[in-house]
């Protein structure tokens, strides 16, 4: 019997949740919340589609029952306050570590084996706070920023190339902010077919700049934060751990060395599996991408720096 935790039943969350339930991602799907009766709400909500989807997963809700919880084999972190429009990532960062802190006590109790995807923002320097207070193995700590941001570019991608978004490759690495992500351009392809040879050069350069902004433009339209693409991109990771598939996917990770960075955990290519990031992929960077790594990595250490621990 495999299940999942998502902690915070807001929108991120609960589309989280949502997605895996559709998806079958796990037998069981618990969501807790701080506030009586939302989480218990809406996993209502959820199980009354089970005869109209055919889904079999159980969504259960809880209002701060970490016991319930018991027994994870994934859980999910969406705690902490949604980015507001002018507010940055970083600005979120005094009140939403307290948050992540309790809250991986109290998972960490009930699911020591968990493999923890961090979803809160600035998620970088969350999941680096999450490594410094949890003790677990680096493998099994995730930030899902590259999976969304990358789900971004190929957003972008298939637009600028009227194609369908299921046929782009594509992917991000950085920093999951609006001045630190990286769209790798060179990487980006459409069935194989290399996007720089299918778009020109100012087109290819407004699609990264779309991307980077990607957040920040949906924030803008929607009063808060998105939460559509996030629940699903927390969701794609949680099933590369659960049915151990191997994917390749951009998540934030802690480097020991790799890409020539220590003690940082920021946005690299690696595989998920059943025990988290069983690899992270060092791509051969041209001289353009190392600066930019580095620029990137910079502003992440120093929004690490702002941790009150």
């Amino acid at each position: 019997m495999s299940k999942v935790t998502v902690v915070g039943a807001g929108n991120v969350g609960a589309t989280a949740a949502n997605v895996m339930a559709i998806r079958e991602v796990a037998d069981e799907v618990v969501m807790i919340d701080i506030k009586e009766g939302v989480s218990e709400g809406k996993a209502m909500d959820m199980m009354q589609t089970a005869n109209l989807l055919d889904m079999n997963t159980r969504v259960k809700g809880v209002t701060n029952d970490y016991e319930a919880t018991k027994d994870s084999d994934v859980v999910v972190i969406t705690s902490g306050i949604p980015r507001k429009p002018g507010m940055t990532r970083e600005e979120l960062i005094g009140v939403n570590a307290g948050i992540v802190k309790q809250v991986t006590d109290s998972v960490l109790k009930y699911s020591p084996n968990a493999v923890i995807v961090c979803v809160s923002n600035p998620m970088d320097t969350m999941t680096y706070l999450i490594h410094k207070v949890s003790g677990l193995p680096k493998n099994r700590i995730i930030g899902m920023g590259g999976a969304l941001d990358s789900s971004r570019f190929k957003y972008y991608l298939s637009k600028a190339l009227n194609a369908n978004p299921n046929e782009i490759e594509g992917f991000v690495i950085g920093g999951h902010g609006d001045t630190t992500m990286i769209p790798m351009k060179r990487f980006a392809a459409y069935r194989g077919v290399p996007a720089t040879s299918l778009l020109d050069k100012e087109t290819l350069d407004k699609v990264a700049a779309d991307t980077m902004v990607g957040g920040a433009t949906l924030t803008k339209l929607l009063g808060t934060s998105a939460w559509y693409a996030p629940g699903a991109a927390a969701s794609e990771i949680v099933e590369a751990v659960i049915h151990d598939q191997k994917t390749l996917i951009p998540c934030s990770a802690l480097l020991e060395g790799e890409y020539g960075e220590k003690d940082l955990c920021i946005g690299v290519p690696c595989i998920i599996g059943k025990n988290g990031i069983e690899k992270i992929v060092e791509l051969d960077l041209n001289e353009e991408e190392k600066a930019l790594f580095k620029k990137s990595a910079e502003a992440v250490h120093k929004t690490n720096s702002a941790l009150p621990c």
